[in-house]
């Protein structure tokens, strides 16, 4: 059994907070792993707190991309963790990341550097898919992208002088593996696109997809795309549920409630729990 706690999102239930941001706790039966801390420690903090979560009892921590929607919560969580567990994330995490969104560059990457993080955790960072823990899998990054990513017209990366749109190489996801024969696709942000990180899941040879859970950034994606990843969803053999937060898109979020097929649908909220047995 894997039990799922929203600790993080856009929306909550009171008396937690919500923020634009994203963080998950794992349950799984060899141990504690965090996806992702959220923007900001003060809602990570409180809302672990809230929910009976130690942060001294997590095994690993995962971050599923550096946008500090994900990573802002990770300077207060440090201290609290045990020393040296592992971290886990893609290479170029420190890569610095900027928004443009305010019609000014800003700093939108991790807010720490390596040697800060280095300090109080077990530094694991790869490119290639990880096992966290016997249940608990990275995808790495994903390389073939043949569909649609998830991705912002603000998203910047600086080469040499210039300014070019962000990558998203840092991109990854989490398979968690249910039982002997089943596994469920929690993501962060999906800026690789979901159709893309859905494909790579199945070159990993990864059990049978029972569901699909987090953010998968189709805010702003175009009406043939949502339909097109909504009916891929539908169409998928033996898919359960699909809770789905932050970044998906209330376009995306509203088709499915609409229509999920045999899967049952959930907008994630901090204070929500997934029971996967």
């Amino acid at each position: 059994m894997i039990t799922l706690t929203w600790v993080v999102d856009n929306i909550a239930d009171p008396p937690l907070h919500a923020e634009h941001g994203l963080a998950v706790w794992i349950e799984a039966p060899s141990g504690n792993v965090l996806l992702d801390t959220g923007a900001s420690g003060a809602a990570l903090l409180h809302n672990l707190a809230l929910l009976g979560l130690d942060p001294a009892r997590l095994d690993a921590v995962v971050l599923s991309h550096a946008h500090d929607d994900h990573t802002g919560g990770l300077r207060a969580l440090l201290p609290r963790l045990r020393p040296r567990i592992p971290l886990y994330a893609h290479t170029t995490l420190f890569r610095p990341r900027y928004s443009a969104k305010s019609g000014v560059m800003q700093s939108r990457g991790i807010p720490l550097t390596e040697v800060e993080v280095a300090r109080y955790v077990d530094l694991r960072l790869t490119d290639g898919p990880a096992e966290v823990l016997p249940e608990v899998l990275t995808t790495g990054q994903i390389r073939v992208r043949r569909e649609p990513e998830g991705r912002s017209p603000h998203h910047f990366i600086r080469e040499q002088v210039d300014y070019v749109a962000d990558p998203y190489t840092d991109d990854l996801s989490l398979v968690l593996r249910v039982g002997t024969d089943r596994s469920f696709l929690l993501c962060g942000c999906c800026h690789a696109g979901l159709l893309n990180t859905l494909h790579a899941v199945r070159e990993l040879g990864s059990d049978r997809l029972v569901g699909v859970g987090g953010g998968v950034h189709l805010t702003g994606a175009s009406p043939e795309l949502v339909r097109r990843t909504s009916a891929t969803l539908r169409s998928m053999e033996g898919l359960e549920q699909l809770w789905l937060s932050h970044c998906s898109g209330d376009a995306f979020l509203d088709t499915l409630s609409v229509d999920s097929g045999a899967a049952i649908f959930r907008r994630g909220a901090a204070g929500q729990r997934l029971v996967l047995s």
